[in-house]
């Protein structure tokens, strides 16, 4: 009786969860233009959503400027988690408390801070898109050094001195015993990043340039005046997204096992 419970609320709260994005994605293959009765099989929201002008310029912006984040945020992550490995014992435990303080902080502040601080101290316009890349990764590194820190963590400490006593530069030792060591680490703090950035509401809407839309931006302000068409077809959007989401977890999950498996053979 008590598994049973168990399995029904666990079951209960995956149906909470994933019900509505499943009813979206099956009302992207309908040509129905509003959530209610199912009208007849239709392709149209995907086509449009790949043939109209204004939704694959926001489609290519956002993903230029969430790699660009990305790889900003897993640069400045990384070197900040294994600076801090390697530092004292007090130095390192500052850090962990600093980098606390964006994970825990509301998204709306940073975005508020960051456009005080760029915008009005420094002058710096939107339309340099630089308060927009630096509101983000301030949002975003902070999580790859936390997905970064437990592979440190994991891996043998002396290792990186090991390599310099053999004869290594340090830069050897870093990209060749240090970097290896810690890769999935880094891959998985890269994708928290790339995701992070492509969900970003609150930081995007204080910073952006005025003609700049990212994804989440543009979402909003369709549900307040776009025509039907663009609306239903940010559906298609949605279940693309929600694939894209699944596929990439499930290789993430799928290749450690194969390295395990052939480990052990």
């Amino acid at each position: 009786m008590r598994k049973a419970l168990e399995h029904a609320v666990i079951w209960l709260v995956l149906l909470f969860m994933y019900l509505p994005i499943l009813i979206l994605t099956v009302y992207s293959f309908t040509d129905s233009t509003m959530i209610g009765a199912i009208r007849n099989f239709s392709l149209h929201n995907y086509v449009t959503l790949f043939t109209e002008p204004e939704l694959i310029s926001m489609m290519v912006g956002t993903l230029i400027l969430a790699l660009a984040v990305a790889l900003l945020s897993t640069l400045l992550g990384t070197m900040g988690a294994i600076g801090a490995f390697y530092s004292k014992r007090g130095v390192r435990r500052a850090v962990e408390l600093a980098n606390q303080i964006p994970v825990v902080n509301a998204d709306v502040v940073t975005g508020f801070s960051v456009c005080i601080l760029m915008i009005a101290l420094f002058q710096l316009k939107k339309e340099t898109y630089i308060p927009l890349v630096i509101g983000q990764t301030a949002l975003c590194a902070p999580f790859v050094y936390l997905s970064v820190l437990p592979r440190l963590k994991q891996m043998d400490g002396q290792l990186y001195e090991a390599a310099l006593d053999l004869g290594c530069r340090p830069s050897q030792a870093l990209f060749k015993v240090l970097i290896p060591q810690i890769a999935p680490g880094i891959f998985s703090g890269f994708m928290t990043a790339l995701t992070l950035s492509l969900d970003d509401y609150f930081i995007a809407t204080y910073t952006k340039p005025a003609t700049f839309d990212t994804i989440s931006t543009y979402v909003v302000n369709a549900t307040r005046g776009a025509q039907t068409q663009i609306k239903t077809a940010l559906w298609a959007l949605s279940a693309l997204i929600f694939l894209i989401v699944v596929v990439t977890v499930i290789l993430m999950n799928v290749r450690p096992d194969a390295e395990q498996e052939q480990g052990g053979a």
